[in-house]
């Protein structure tokens, strides 16, 4: 980004918006609000341009060997036409009974968006629990726009979720460089970054239902979650 920018409580004074019966009070201090969700814009394109800008990360440790719908499925089959791959492995293992309800929520946005995702990058969800299992528990959800595989062996969770039999998310991606593969990015760090009260959520957070949230009275909470329909 430039460095010529306007600050951002001089944009914010430009605002014409005004709402049926607001107080002097309420204007004052949306529009210090505004200036903060300026800067919070701002920062937001300066992270991603960092992320951006991150060297090569190494190299994968094998083609690692996936089940799909349609059978076995290489990683680097799994590119497609595209030069970039985003994998999310989705917490449910075969001892699980149901998806986590945190992960099927995100995986519920996600499945309207990745048509449009997959315009620019490669996308697919990844978890422990057999390909019949999984396909079973996505169409419970009514999702038809995600992509999904097991991962048989767990070679692939091992090296990049955490144990080999791992109850937990991941976010990672790919990205073929000069005929190879190479991780390119990790969503990292649990409890050990998360402020108080706070769970370690990314910044920003890929989770549309916690943006939402956060623009309400109420918020996100500090011990809310979403449930699985009964």
């Amino acid at each position: 980004m430039t460095d010529n920018l306007t600050s951002a409580p001089e944009l914010a004074a430009r605002s014409t918006a005004r709402w049926p019966n607001e107080s002097a009070a309420y204007r004052t201090a949306r529009t210090a609000l505004l200036a903060e969700e300026i800067e919070l814009r701002r920062h937001i394109q300066r992270v991603a341009a960092q992320r951006r800008a991150l060297p090569p990360g190494g190299k994968v440790p094998q083609d690692y060997a996936f089940e799909g719908k349609g059978g076995p499925m290489k990683l680097s089959e799994m590119f497609g036409d595209h030069d970039t791959l985003v994998l999310y492995s989705m917490m449910y293992g075969p001892d699980r009974k149901q998806g986590c309800p945190m992960c099927s929520a995100m995986l519920d946005a996600w499945d309207g968006e990745a048509r449009h995702i997959e315009q620019r990058v490669a996308l697919a969800v990844i978890a422990r629990s057999p390909i019949e299992r999984i396909l079973a528990y996505a169409k419970t959800r009514g999702w038809t726009g995600l992509t999904f595989y097991s991962d048989p062996s767990g070679d692939f969770t091992a090296d990049y979720v955490g144990e080999r039999n791992a109850d937990m998310p991941a976010y990672t991606v790919f990205r073929k460089l000069d005929g190879e593969v190479r991780h390119f990015y990790s969503g990292e760090g649990g409890s050990e970054v998360a402020d108080p009260g706070q769970d370690p959520h990314g910044a920003p957070d890929p989770n549309p239902l916690w943006n939402i949230l956060d623009t309400t009275p109420e918020g996100r909470g500090t011990d809310w979650y979403p449930k699985l329909d009964d």
